[in-house]
């Protein structure tokens, strides 16, 4: 199943490589990456789309959580769904 996340994230060199590295690392490849400037020059917003199982989107959402450069992870189809 396609997901979609938006990631806000420190606006510091290397966050975006922690981030994709955990995707690596677990062996989920991201179909498409966008990184952008926030009105706010120290967060950038990140959204990535990625095909995966529902029981491992909650993984993958909680183990992004927890990078300290994460602000805010959201599944805008997730809040939907609420």
């Amino acid at each position: 199943m396609n997901h979609t996340l938006s990631i806000l994230l420190q606006n510091e060199a290397g966050a975006l490589v922690r981030v994709a590295g955990l995707f690596a690392a677990r062996g989920y490849n991201i179909d498409t990456l966008t990184v952008a400037a926030t009105h706010d020059p120290a967060v950038s917003r990140l959204t990535l789309s990625l095909q995966c199982d529902d029981a491992s989107l909650s993984q993958i959402l909680q183990q992004t959580r927890k990078l300290v450069d994460v602000l805010q992870v959201a599944h805008p189809a997730t809040a939907l769904a609420a």
